[in-house]
């Protein structure tokens, strides 16, 4: 089996409404770094990031610790928007879109979370993810077999332990949870 450290990026530097692909702000940094130092206990494994700027910066303490890149992996990005959203109508769609389920998700959504799953379904090795809110509750809901969108709410810098024996996920240990609204 393989296990699968999901963290959660830092803190960005604005929210889901304010900006398209935002850096980390200097909480998040500090988070970056807590969570590196946490993992850094760990023998050095596979690394993988979102493509976004807020994952990438996040994963970048334990690379230097570990001296390895993390390797993109588009699978594990912020859940995509529906097209012609403005980052204001964005937000809203979001907020609305996470009370529900997935099963009346679009087909794009449905997609999306399925290639989500199977990416990391096919993890063959240890492995640290650096993504996002939904995707983590993506993985964690598969795991449990629930559909909900939001199983619980994964604090920034948070890191989330599942197992995959490549056919399915086990969630092994939530992560911290936020005591905040998502951004």
């Amino acid at each position: 089996m393989a296990r699968i450290y999901m963290v959660r990026h830092g803190k960005a530097a604005a929210s889901f409404g304010e900006s398209a692909d935002p850096g980390l702000d200097d909480l998040g940094r500090q988070q970056a770094e807590g969570a590196a130092r946490t993992l850094s206990k760990l023998s050095p494994m596979k690394l993988l990031t979102s493509p976004l700027r807020r994952a990438r910066e996040t994963s970048l303490p334990l690379a230097a610790l570990w001296k390895r890149d993390a390797a993109v992996e588009n699978a594990v990005a912020e859940i995509p928007s529906p097209h012609g959203l403005g980052l204001a109508e964005r937000a809203e769609w979001l907020r609305g879109f996470m009370q529900g389920s997935w099963h009346g998700a679009s087909p794009d959504l449905a997609t999306w979370r399925e290639a989500c799953v199977a990416a990391l379904v096919a993890q063959k090795e240890d492995v640290v993810v650096f993504s996002h809110f939904i995707a983590i509750n993506v993985a964690a809901g598969s795991a449990l077999g629930d559909d909900r969108v939001i199983l619980y709410p994964p604090d920034n810098g948070s890191i989330t332990i599942l197992e995959t024996d490549g056919t399915r996920l086990h969630l092994l240990e939530r992560g911290a949870q936020a005591d905040t609204k998502v951004n």
